[in-house]
């Protein structure tokens, strides 16, 4: 896995037990959510249930969060793994209470 200039996203992907896991490491705000954007739009289109791995996400802002909660509305999304700032954003947002969120990946895989 490459990371982009600037701390930039990156993404990987693969398919595991039945499940489109696509993984999320790097920094994501509006002016670099674009390649995760896309990678998680079409795994939706794709697949009936999309894994997010998260545990590599240094920061996410609203940008981050909004893209998630679209793609939760388009398939069957679990979040896997999310850090101490990724799950306090959820929580102090209340999405925690919308989005499956899930331990580690393991647990989040069918």
């Amino acid at each position: 896995m490459s990371h982009g200039p600037d701390g930039e996203g990156t993404t990987v992907q693969y398919e595991r037990e039945g499940a489109w896991v696509v993984v999320a490491h790097g920094d994501y705000d509006t002016s670099t959510i674009a390649p995760l954007e896309e990678a998680l739009d079409t795994a939706a289109r794709k697949h009936s249930r999309v894994v997010l791995d998260v545990s590599g996400v240094s920061f996410a802002d609203s940008t981050f969060l909004n893209l998630l909660l679209r793609i939760h509305h388009m398939t069957s999304l679990r979040i896997a793994g999310p850090p101490r700032q990724l799950r306090h954003l959820l929580e102090i947002t209340g999405t925690d209470t919308v989005l499956d969120t899930r331990q580690n990946i393991q647990d989040a895989l069918p």
